[in-house]
């Protein structure tokens, strides 16, 4: 049999100071400690795997510590520290009320309370899933927890706060466990993997951490799993393989589809996704978070909210300064009315397709919003049926009809009225019909119009037009400084702007947003791009030359000279020679 012992034990904190991401917790405690002023009943509430029950146990451990260290942790060398770390302690009661919830064991535990200790100073009750006790089991633990005797402390443990009855939550100090970052769990992991002799990747990590969501016990067990199948070698690959999890690349080369309005190739990359096996939901939420990703890195101040590995910051950096902000809000949008309305479609591939096809046509919708609106069409008058038609010379008479049939009943006032009035109303539809198509056709003539004006717009010439146009107004002295100083060149759709200082890129960065919408209006082409570029050496060469200072007396003559012009006719006055 194997001693093999998974690492959500082996590595549990056995100190405060251990425990992941409840530094808040941790402190409170300590100073209750440091200053006597330690509760009788506490409640520990958060999400599960997060260490509630860890800091349950650390905190009886370190209550009846003999010898406890400067900063109130455990000595770990006591006899008291000992038997709890053999589980032979009879001074710390533990409860799975989860299994044990009726009221006979809150009634053996009323017992035990009777009892002071016979080998330390307290006696620690810890009850997990405290919200699963009966009714009667609350009822009958409601006056011994109000007033235990002096050596009794009370530790409990839920993840569903709300179910506990409001009587023993006024009895208890309740703190509150968050939920434990991704940067904390890879953090834990790669301390791991330094004691383990493993070497995993970061992104790798950061897979582990991301699917864990939230729980650092869930992470511990997924790593175990992983390591089970890699070894001693960590690999993304193998993470996304053995997790079964959506690979970023697609998501990347999905969004470069949708920026180009790629529709075949981004349903072939539909499709290969369907083909391996993942649901189209987890491809909308995925595709969700990852437009969320890239709106994120739109901005410098957001970028802590992006939790991926360093390789994939960068590579959302650089697909970020390629997608416009009206893109990224507007897919966004799609994909989460697609991720609304999934469930109640029938065809799920075909209302994932639709949406994938809409945001591939975003642009050309930008395009047509931005468009002038079509003249107004003269609103054409519904001939009155009731009145006598003209007569026109060169028109034949119309013909007689025919005589009804014998046995035909002739139709009354009010249905003759009916008739021409649904006739009114059909012609009215049709002209309706007739005018929206033509509207259409206006719309779609201008769009066309616009298309074939873009490539005679788009070039290095009006680009750098536009450019100082919008320099000209704007309010910052020292962005338009940087605007005026900046180089300007263009590779096919792509603008790429050459700065000298680090001070006017972070201007223009902050500014590119509202910079390229300009840009690509003034233009009339939406797939312009701008990237900014620092050169140092442009900076040189944008500073004036410093003057030579004159050392010789011929020199410092010749600079009086040219400051003043009067020297000249002194020295000749005077007969002056100027020695070298």
């Amino acid at each position: 049999m194997s001693n093999f012992v998974v690492s959500a034990r082996k590595y549990r904190p056995q100190r405060f100071e251990d425990v992941v991401g409840q530094q808040h917790v941790a402190g409170t405690l300590k100073n209750a400690l440091a200053t006597d002023h330690l509760a009788h009943a506490f409640l520990f509430t958060g999400p599960r795997g997060v260490g509630k029950t860890t800091c349950a146990r650390i905190l009886a451990k370190i209550i009846n510590c003999e010898n406890r260290t400067a900063d109130h942790e455990a000595c770990e060398v006591c006899s008291s520290c000992k038997a709890f770390n053999e589980n032979a302690s009879f001074n710390i009661i533990e409860l799975d009320a989860a299994s044990n919830n009726g009221v006979e064991h809150i009634r053996a535990i009323v017992e035990q309370v009777r009892f002071a200790p016979q080998h330390g100073k307290y006696k620690v009750f810890i009850i997990d899933e405290v919200h699963m006790l009966s009714p009667g089991a609350f009822n009958a633990f409601l006056k011994t927890l109000e007033e235990p005797p002096p050596y009794a402390i009370f530790i409990l443990a839920t993840t569903e706060k709300h179910k506990i009855i409001p009587t023993i939550l006024s009895r208890c100090q309740i703190f509150d466990f968050r939920r434990i970052t991704v940067h904390d769990m890879v953090l834990h992991l790669r301390n791991i993997c330094d004691k383990e002799g493993i070497k995993a990747e970061d992104d790798a990590l950061h897979i582990i951490a991301q699917k864990a969501d939230g729980a650092l016990r869930d992470a511990l067990s997924i790593f175990d799993r992983i390591t089970s199948f890699s070894g001693k070698n960590i690999r993304y690959d193998d993470v996304i393989e053995n997790l079964n999890v959506l690979d970023y690349d697609y998501f990347f080369q999905i969004t470069d589809a949708l920026m180009a309005e790629d529709v075949p190739a981004i349903l072939q990359l539909f499709d290969q996704i369907l083909r391996k096996g993942f649901e189209p939901e987890i491809f909308v939420l995925g595709l969700a978070e990852h437009l969320r990703n890239i709106l994120v890195c739109k901005d410098e101040a957001t970028l802590s909210l992006l939790e991926v590995g360093e390789s994939l910051r960068e590579r959302y950096r650089r697909q970020a300064a390629l997608a416009p902000a009206t893109f990224l809000l507007t897919a966004l949008n799609l994909a989460n009315d697609c991720d609304i309305n999934f469930k109640m479609a029938r065809n799920k591939r075909l209302h994932v397709e639709i949406s994938l096809i809409k945001m591939g046509h975003i642009h050309r919708a930008i395009s047509a919003a931005r468009a002038p609106a079509p003249a107004a069409v003269t609103e054409k008058k519904t001939p009155d049926l009731t009145s006598a038609p003209p007569q026109v010379a060169s028109t034949p008479p119309p013909p007689v009809p025919a005589p009804l049939p014998s046995n035909a009943t002739p139709l009354g006032k009010d249905a003759v009225l009916e008739m021409k009035a649904g006739l009114r109303q059909g012609l009215k539809k049709a002209e309706t019909i007739s005018l929206s198509l033509d509207s259409y056709d206006t719309a779609v003539a201008t769009e066309e119009a616009q298309k074939a004006a873009l490539e005679s717009r788009l070039n290095l010439e009006n680009a750098t037009a536009a450019w100082q146009q919008y320099a000209g107004g704007v309010e910052s002295p020292t962005l338009r400084q940087a605007m005026q100083l900046a180089k300007l060149k263009l590779e096919e759709k792509m603008l790429v702007v050459t700065v000298g200082m680090s001070t006017h890129r972070g201007l223009l960065m902050q500014e590119m947003s509202r910079l390229l919408d300009a840009l690509q209006k003034e233009l009339h082409d939406p797939w312009v791009r701008l990237r900014i570029e620092l050169d140092e050496a442009q900076l040189e060469s944008l500073k004036p030359p410093t003057p030579k200072r004159p050392t010789t007396v011929r020199e410092k003559i010749d600079n009086m000279r040219d400051v003043n012009p009067f020297v000249t006719d002194l020295l000749q006055r005077f007969d002056l020679r100027p020695e070298e």
